[in-house]
């Protein structure tokens, strides 16, 4: 219940680097000038420069288990994404897991609480099943702390911005902790455009040498 969620890269613009440099020295009529290394330090000047809509041009596909739906509420936020979850309205949820916030579940009389408050939801539901009603209906008496799976792509330039907001120290500590695991990823699959994000991995915040 307090378990840390499984992040995975799923899919990749191939080629994503050299395909952000060829997009961006297009701009500048400048394509002789690309070898087999040339696209790390290419882009690291466009970053830094301000010139980040050549990042818009490659993305990355992640599936998300083991979040909350508080969690995916806010993730879905970011408009310039698309996103696949799983449905409370054709999925039956009676055998749901959930996630514990650790300021709760450090609090033994919270954490009590906490967990009654669940099953009754739990039951609730299952009442609610049995009498007929149908799971668009039913899941209204579920949580906020449901266990879900999304599957999230998002441009690179997206994900910067997303990364450069939820891995701030007072971002939410859910989303923060995804973000997180994400970047980490990002960094090596892409290094040239995700590698000045300085990450602290004891908070799990990150923030680029380049804000």
């Amino acid at each position: 219940m307090t378990k840390t969620p499984k992040i995975s890269l799923i899919a990749t613009t191939l080629n994503a680097e050299k395909l952000i440099e060829e997009a961006g020295r297009t701009c500048y009529m400048s394509q002789y000038k690309i070898t087999l290394k040339s696209s790390i330090s290419f882009i690291q000047r466009c970053i830094k420069s301000g010139h980040h809509s050549i990042l818009e041009h490659a993305s990355a596909t992640f599936k998300i288990i083991g979040a909350s739906r508080a969690f995916t509420h806010q993730l879905v936020r970011h408009r310039l994404a698309s996103f696949s979850q799983q449905s409370q309205r054709y999925v039956n949820e009676t055998d749901f897991n959930y996630i514990i916030p650790p300021e709760i579940f450090n609090d033994k009389e919270a954490c009590r609480k906490f967990k009654d408050f669940i099953e009754l939801s739990r039951k609730t539901y299952q009442e609610l099943r049995d009498k007929g009603i149908k799971k668009e209906d039913a899941r209204y008496v579920l949580p906020n702390a449901l266990e879900s799976q999304i599957i999230f792509t998002a441009n690179f330039r997206e994900l910067r911005h997303i990364f450069s907001i939820r891995l701030k120290k007072n971002a939410q500590w859910e989303i923060r902790r995804v973000c997180f695991k994400m970047l980490e990823i990002m960094q090596r699959e892409a290094p040239a455009v995700f590698g000045d994000f300085d990450i602290d991995t004891e908070n799990c915040t990150a923030r680029s040498n380049n804000e």
